[in-house]
């Protein structure tokens, strides 16, 4: 299981400072846009929007933006110019990379997304370059803090249908396939749980440690600025960091 790179994600973003908060806010009032057009703005009839709403949770978004955010989309019709692309491609050190954005301008997105790439040491590949080194999984996320019972945790995992639970540092990591993905989180909801994240998408089959201090710290330059640019909303990796 390469949960560990969703969640060194989260991880960054709450440990981000107050100028980046805004801008993850930014990001995540984006796809509240995209997820109302998609499906309404009621979240208990759009699991897109719910799973959105989970995220800006998990990033300590107040209740008063996510609210606003959500009848702008409503009354406004925001979300019809984005256009969801992924671009694949490889970092320093060998790490493959998969750069998910929301875009109304593909030309500007492309060319931030390959001046990242180059600037740090990686270069941008085709559609399939590395994604055939990802599986599409559901991830959910919950505090060993908040839960602290591991063994009761994974078997109420595994009895809603999870295909695995591990404990990782502070956290639990629970995999489902994309199809019981709602069906396991909606149990875990049932039964009680709170998630620190949650979502459907891209999951390293290996890993890669790198040991090199230079490469790194290159990588980690290479995800703050992924993180700093408005049109990248994840980005999914198999670095073992």
């Amino acid at each position: 299981m390469s949960g560990h790179s969703k969640w060194s994600n989260i991880k960054r973003k709450k440990e981000a400072s107050d100028a980046a908060k805004g801008a993850i806010f930014t990001k995540i009032a984006k796809e509240i846009a995209v997820a109302v057009k998609a499906g309404g703005p009621d979240p208990d009839g759009n699991s897109r929007l719910k799973d959105v709403i989970s995220k800006a949770k998990a990033a300590n978004m107040p209740n008063d933006n996510i609210k606003r955010a959500i009848q702008k989309a409503a009354g406004a019709g925001e979300g019809d110019d984005y256009e969801d692309i992924t671009y694949e491609g490889y970092g320093p050190g060998g790490i493959a990379i998969m750069v998910r954005t929301l875009t109304n301008n593909r030309n500007r997105t492309a060319a931030d997304v390959r001046h990242i790439f180059t600037k740090n040491g990686g270069s941008l590949g085709v559609d399939g370059s590395v994604s055939f080194l990802f599986e599409e999984k559901g991830i959910i996320v919950i505090s060993k803090e908040e839960f602290e019972d591991e063994d009761t945790v994974m078997m109420d995992a595994l009895d809603c249908g999870a295909e695995n639970c591990e404990a990782e540092d502070d956290v639990y990591e629970i995999e489902t396939t994309p199809e019981s993905y709602y069906e396991v989180k909606d149990a875990l909801e049932a039964k009680g749980y709170s998630f620190l994240d949650s979502s459907l998408g891209p999951v390293a089959t290996t890993s890669n440690a790198v040991t090199d201090e230079t490469i790194i710290a290159q990588l980690e330059k290479m995800m703050d600025m992924f993180e700093e640019n408005d049109d990248v909303q994840e980005v999914y990796h198999n670095w073992d960091n």
